[in-house]
C-alpha cells in the first residue's frame, strides 16, 4: 500500500517492493570499445548522474511529511539541501547511533515505530531525448532503509533492502527538459528487522543515484562462467545473454540487430569474436567458447580478460557496449580443503565495513583505493563483505588487485537475542520471500565478479529453514560457488564450516576432524584497541592440518565518526558520544586501523603472521638457511632477496641473496656468506633476512617489503674488566640524617627515604635525574581485551596496591659502593597483604645502580597486569632511544613483527593514540634504553638479559579511567616503566579466545634484575 494507507509499505511484510526491475548484474552501455574497456561510468554518455545537493526536510514521523511535497509544482521554499549520496545523521538531523546487537526500537515485526523519521527529498535535472536512450531507468545503488520515489508528481515505485541497487522503469515519467525526482525515505522499515549489524545505524541515500539510458533492443543481464580441463590447458567460456523486452520489439520482425562477443586478453587481443541475431522469439542467448591456455585468475595472479558485447543496428552501427572482466579460474571442495583451480588456497583475510569517520556509509574511489592498497601491502589475499553487498567498485578493484572475495547478503537478526531467539525470523515462513530475496538480489548484481569465491547467507541470524530456501536458490543459480553460513556452524546447507573468534585450542581440534569440508574462522583476532595476541600460534595450527582454510580478522578499521573540539582539534566519536541508547560503547573501534586509516602496530603483527615467504634456521652461525615459500600458487622469482649482518644495532656485512625460483608450497636451502671467525668484536650479531618486490606492481612499488627473519647467530661477550680499573672510581660517601640516606660520588648525589623505600632524589653534573624513584608496579590500564581478567585484577586490588615499608638496611660493598635492602609488604586498603616484596639497590661508586626486585604472594591471586618498576623523570628528558624490538610497540604475544634494532624518539612519539585509552607504547625484549634530555645527560637502563619498557607523559590512572583520548591529561613528567614481563594480549574482547597460559603472568614467586646508569 502507498502511504498513507492502512499498513504502508514500509511496515508491510507483502510488500519488499513495487515496480522494480528484476535484480540483473551491474552493466554499464558505453557508445564505444575504447570506453567500455575504460570501464568508467562517467565516461559513458549513456549516464547521468544525479548526485550533487538535493532539497532536503526531514520530519521526526511520516505525518510531518509536506502534502504534496512530491508534486513538480510543489516548491521546497525554506527547505534546506543535503549531499547526495551522505547520511542525514552527519548533517544535523536525528543522531548517529551505533550498536552491535540491540534493535534501537521494540521488537514487534513486522512493525516498527509509527514515529518512524523520514527525508524527504526532491532534486531538478534535465532530460534530453536522444536516439539511443529509447529506454531509460533510474538506479538507487543504496538507500537505508526503503524509500517511495516519484518523478514529476507520478508515482515510480518503492524498494527496501539498504546494500542493494534498486532500479526502475522510467522511460513513461520523463519529460524532454527540465524533471523532477521527489524520494521519501524512511529510517526503518520491516526490512530493517533483517538489518541489525554491529555498526552505526545511518539513514538515507548514502550510494549514488544516476540515470541509465539504452537503446530499444539491449543487453539486460549478462552470466558469465568459466569452466577448466582437468590440465588446465583449456576452458570452456560459457555466456548467457538476457535481452531486454524483445518479445515485445515488434520492429524486429525487419529491423535487423546483432550480438557481438569478443573476448579480448589484457593486452587488448582478440581471444574470440562471435556474432548472434538477436529474434523476437529469443529473449535469451545462450553461447559457449573454448579458450585454449588461458591465463588463469587467483589473487596472487590476477589475470583478467575482458568480453565486450556489442550491439549493432542494421546499418552496422554500434548502439551499446557492456563489458564484463572475465577471471578463468574454478572453485571445488575436496578432501576438507578449498582449491582454486585444483590448488588448495589458505584465506588470509579481514572484515571490512563501509564506513568513512567523516562520511559516514558514503565510500568514494579514493578511499576504496586506498583500502585495497593497504590490504595489499600487508600480505591479505580475502576479504569479507561484512555484512552486506559493498559497493560493486570494491569488487571491481579486487578483481582487479586479486582478493578473494566472502560475498555477504545485507542479513542479520543479531537483536532479536533479546528476544529469546536470534533465529526467530529465519524460522517463520512468512519471512522467506524477504530471506530469498537478499539472496536473489545479491547473486544477481556480482555473480559475473571472478575475485567471489564465496557467497554467504548473511550473518548471525540463527538457522532455519529461511536459510536453507536461501541456499537452495543460489545453488540454483550458481553452482560454481560453496556456500558459506557462519550460524549453520556444520548443517548440511554450507559448504564450507565456520565459527566466531574460537581458541587456537578450538582450532587444533577442528583440523583434527574427519570433515569433508574446509574450516573457517570467518571472525578471529577481535582487534579492539591494543589487540590481536597470540597470531603465531594460530598460523602455526592453519599450516599444520589441512582443513583449516583460514582466516579473517575482525575488523579492517576502526568506525569513529571524526568530530571538532570547541577548542580545535578533531577527535572521534564511539558508541553513546550521541546520547543514543541502547549503545554498544567503544565496540565500534576494533580495527588493524585507526579511523582515518592510519596503522596500529597489529597490522603489522598480521602481516608478519600471514607472510608468504618464511624462513627456517638450519645452522645460523654457517649461515645455512632454509626458505619456505608460502604462496599458493607463484614461484618466489618475483622477489629480490637481500641480507645484512648487524652487532648491536649497527650493520657491519650486507649482501644480496641469488635469486629463488622456488615453487608455491616448496622450500629451497641457500647459504649466507657470513664468516663467524671474523666476529671477535664484543656483542649481539644477528642475521636480517628480508625479500621485496624486484619490479612495481599496481599496488606497491619496486622494493616494497614482502617478508622478513632476524636471526641470532651469536653473542661475543665482554672481556673481564682488570681488577685495578674495576677499583678506579672514588668510594662513595653515605651520610644518614633522620630519614635520609645520601650517596654522593663523582658528579652524582643519590637520596633515599627511608620511610618510603625509595630513591627521592638522582642529581648528575647538577642535573636532576628522578622526580620519583623506582617503585613497584603491577598495574596497568586494560586493554579491550583485558575485559574478563581485568574484573579478577581488580577484585584483587592490583589497581589500587600501597606499599608499607618494614625494614631498610644500608651496607658497604667490596668495591668502594652501596646496597640498600628495602623490605615491605604490598596490599590493597581494606584488603589482604597480597605480596612480601624486596628491593635491594646496589650502588657502584661509579653511580650505577643495580636494581633487583623480589615479590613473593602470600596467597592465591590471579596473574598480574605486569611485573615491574615506575619511575618518573622530568618532562625535560624526552628523548628516548632503545635497542631492541621496534619502532612499533610490542607485547609478549604481539611482537613477531618487531625488528630488532635502534630506535630513538621523543616520548610523546611513542604514545598511540587509541580512541579509547588503554595501555600502549611497550618495546619488548630490549637489551638497553635510555632517556636523554637536549643537552644528552640522562639515564640509561639495561636489563639482564632484557626487559620491557614504555614512556609516557600521562599516568596510568588517567590511561585507566578516560574515556576518550583527547580528554587525557598530559603531565609535564615522563612516566618510564621497566618490566621483568607484561601480560600478553590475547584475543579476548570477543568470543572465547582467553590470553594463552605461557603469556600470562602467574602469581608466583618472581625477580628480576636492571642497571641503571647516569649517561
Amino acid at each position: 500500500m502507498m502511504p498513507g494507507d492502512h499498513v504502508p509499505d514500509w511496515q508491510n511484510l507483502s510488500i519488499l517492493e513495487r515496480n522494480t526491475e528484476p535484480p540483473h548484474a551491474d552493466l554499464i552501455p558505453y557508445d564505444d570499445w575504447e570506453s567500455a574497456l575504460a570501464n568508467e561510468r562517467e565516461r559513458s554518455p549513456n549516464v547521468q548522474s544525479l548526485n550533487g545537493e538535493w532539497h532536503f526536510k526531514y520530519g521526526e514521523s511520516v505525518a510531518e511529511v509536506p502534502a504534496d511535497f512530491y508534486m513538480a509544482s510543489f516548491e521546497p521554499n525554506g527547505w534546506a539541501t543535503i549531499p547526495v549520496p551522505s547520511n542525514w545523521q552527519l548533517h544535523g538531523y536525528g543522531r548517529p547511533h551505533y550498536s552491535s546487537c540491540p534493535y534501537p526500537f521494540p521488537i514487534n515485526p513486522p512493525y516498527v515505530p509509527n514515529q518512524n523519521p523520514v527525508g524527504c527529498y526532491r532534486t531538478q535535472f534535465h532530460f534530453q531525448e536522444t536516439t539511443n536512450n529509447q529506454r531509460v531507468h533510474l538506479v538507487f545503488e543504496g538507500v537505508d532503509s526503503a524509500f517511495h520515489v516519484w518523478i514529476n508528481g507520478r508515482f515510480v515505485g518503492y524498494s527496501q533492502g539498504s546494500h542493494f541497487h534498486s532500479e526502475f522503469y522510467v522511460s513513461p515519467y520523463l519529460n524532454e527538459g527540465q524533471n523532477v525526482i521527489a524520494v521519501q525515505v524512511y529510517q526503518w522499515c520491516d526490512g530493517s528487522y533483517l538489518e541489525s549489524q554491529d555498526k552505526w545505524r545511518m539513514s538515507g541515500i548514502f550510494r549514488d543515484v544516476y540515470l541509465l539510458s539504452s537503446p530499444q533492443v539491449s543487453v539486460r543481464d549478462v552470466r558469465v562462467s568459466t569452466h577448466l580441463d582437468e590440465g588446465y590447458a583449456k576452458a570452456k567460456l560459457e555466456v548467457r545473454v538476457d535481452f531486454a523486452d524483445v518479445t515485445d520489439a515488434p520492429f524486429l520482425k525487419s529491423d535487423f540487430f546483432q550480438l557481438r562477443t569478443t573476448l579480448l586478453d589484457a593486452d587488448r587481443h582478440i581471444v574470440c569474436d562471435r556474432y548472434h541475431h538477436v529474434r523476437q522469439d529469443e529473449p535469451v542467448a545462450e553461447l559457449i567458447q573454448e579458450v585454449f591456455s588461458p591465463r588463469l585468475w587467483t589473487a596472487e595472479t590476477p589475470y583478467l580478460y575482458t568480453l565486450l558485447l556489442t550491439m549493432y543496428d542494421k546499418k552496422q552501427q554500434i548502439v551499446e557496449v557492456k563489458s564484463i572482466h572475465v577471471g578463468f579460474r574454478d572453485i571445488r571442495i575436496e578432501e576438507g580443503q578449498l582449491l582454486v583451480n585444483g590448488n588448495p588456497i589458505i584465506i588470509k583475510g579481514v572484515n571490512r565495513n563501509e564506513f568513512d569517520p567523516e562520511l559516514g556509509y558514503v565510500t568514494t574511489k579514493e578511499s576504496m583505493l586506498r583500502d585495497i592498497t593497504l590490504m595489499k601491502q600487508h600480505n591479505i589475499n580475502s576479504v569479507r563483505l561484512s555484512h552486506y553487498p559493498n559497493d560493486s567498485r570494491w569488487l571491481e578493484l579486487c578483481d582487479r588487485f586479486g582478493l578473494y572475495v566472502i560475498d555477504e547478503t545485507d542479513l542479520e537478526t543479531h537483536g532479536f537475542h533479546f528476544y529469546g531467539n536470534e533465529g526467530h525470523l529465519a524460522q517463520q515462513p512468512e519471512w522467506k520471500e524477504a530471506f530469498v530475496q537478499r539472496a536473489k538480489r545479491m547473486v544477481e548484481r556480482d555473480k559475473n565478479h571472478p575475485s567471489i569465491i564465496m557467497w554467504s547467507l548473511g550473518n548471525e541470524s540463527g538457522y532455519g529453514a529461511n536459510h536453507d530456501a536461501m541456499a537452495a536458490w543460489i545453488r540454483e543459480a550458481d553452482p560454481t560457488r560453496p556456500i558459506h553460513y557462519e550460524r549453520a556452524y556444520d548443517a548440511p546447507v554450507v559448504d564450507v564450516v565456520s565459527s566466531m573468534y574460537p581458541a587456537v585450542e578450538t582450532v587444533i581440534q577442528e583440523g583434527c576432524k574427519d570433515d569433508k569440508r574446509p574450516y573457517l574462522m570467518c571472525e578471529f583476532g577481535h582487534a579492539m584497541g591494543n589487540a590481536v595476541g597470540n597470531l603465531q600460534e594460530y598460523w602455526e595450527a592453519i599450516y599444520t592440518y589441512p582443513r583449516l582454510l583460514g582466516g579473517l580478522i575482525w575488523e579492517w578499521a576502526d568506525q569513529g565518526i571524526k568530530q571538532q573540539a570547541e577548542r580545535g582539534g578533531a577527535w572521534y566519536a564511539y558508541g553513546g558520544d550521541f546520547g543514543e541508547e541502547p549503545h554498544s560503547g567503544h565496540f565500534c573501534l576494533d580495527g588493524l586501523l585507526f579511523p582515518d586509516r592510519s596503522i596500529k602496530a597489529s597490522l603489522l603483527e598480521y602481516k608478519k603472521a600471514i607472510e608468504p615467504v618464511k624462513i627456517e634456521v638450519m645452522d645460523a652461525a654457517l649461515g645455512k638457511l632454509r626458505v619456505w615459500n608460502r604462496y599458493d600458487f607463484v614461484p618466489l622469482s618475483h622477489l629480490q632477496g637481500l641480507w645484512s649482518l648487524g652487532q648491536d644495532g649497527v650493520m657491519v656485512e650486507n649482501g644480496e641473496l641469488a635469486r629463488l625460483h622456488t615453487p608455491a608450497g616448496q622450500s629451497e636451502d641457500i647459504h649466507v656468506p657470513i664468516d663467524v671467525h671474523k666476529l671477535k668484536n664484543k656483542g649481539e650479531y644477528w642475521l636480517h633476512i628480508h625479500f621485496m618486490l624486484r619490479d612495481p606492481v599496481v599496488w606497491a612499488e619496486k622494493g616494497h617489503e614482502i617478508a622478513w627473519a632476524d636471526i641470532p647467530v651469536l653473542t661475543v661477550a665482554e672481556a673481564p674488566e682488570p681488577k685495578d680499573a674495576a677499583q678506579e672510581a672514588t668510594p662513595l660517601t653515605l651520610h644518614e640524617a633522620g630519614n635520609e640516606i645520601t650517596l654522593a660520588g663523582q658528579d652524582f648525589l643519590m637520596v633515599f627515604d627511608r620511610h618510603q623505600g625509595a630513591m627521592t632524589a638522582w642529581t648528575y653534573k647538577g642535573v636532576s635525574l628522578l622526580t620519583t624513584g623506582p617503585k613497584l608496579h603491577l598495574w596497568r590500564a586494560p586493554v579491550d581485551n583485558d575485559v574478563h581478567l581485568a574484573k579478577e585484577w581488580v577484585k584483587a586490588g592490583y589497581n589500587r596496591l600501597v606499599t608499607d615499608v618494614r625494614e631498610v638496611a644500608i651496607d658497604r660493598t667490596e668495591a668502594g659502593g652501596s646496597r640498600i635492602t628495602v623490605k615491605s609488604v604490598v596490599g590493597a586498603r581494606g584488603g589482604k597483604i597480597a605480596f612480601d616484596s624486596r628491593m635491594v639497590y646496589t650502588i657502584a661508586a661509579d653511580g650505577q645502580v643495580t636494581l633487583y626486585v623480589q615479590i613473593e604472594p602470600r596467597e592465591e591471586l590471579p596473574p598480574l597486569p605486569r611485573f615491574g618498576v615506575e619511575l618518573v623523570m622530568p618532562d625535560s628528558f624526552n628523548q628516548l632511544s632503545w635497542f631492541g624490538r621496534g619502532p612499533h610497540e610490542c607485547y609478549a604475544d604481539r611482537k613477531e613483527s618487531g625488528k630488532l634494532g635502534l630506535y630513538s624518539g621523543s616520548v610523546q612519539e611513542q604514545f598511540v593514540p587509541y580512541i579509547k585509552p588503554q595501555e600502549n607504547g611497550n618495546k619488548a625484549d630490549v637489551r638497553w634504553s635510555s632517556l636523554r634530555n637536549q643537552e644528552g645527560v640522562g639515564l640509561l637502563f639495561t636489563g639482564e638479559p632484557a626487559f620491557d619498557t614504555s614512556v609516557h607523559h600521562y599516568t596510568t590512572e588517567d590511561l585507566t579511567t578516560t574515556k576518550h583520548v583527547h580528554h587525557l591529561t598530559r603531565v609535564d613528567q615522563t612516566i618510564v616503566k621497566l618490566d621483568a614481563r607484561q601480560s600478553g594480549l590475547g584475543n579476548h574482547s570477543c568470543g572465547y579466545a582467553p590470553t594463552l597460559d605461557k603469556y600470562l603472568i602467574k602469581a608466583e614467586p618472581m625477580n628480576f634484575t636492571i642497571r641503571l646508569r647516569p649517561v
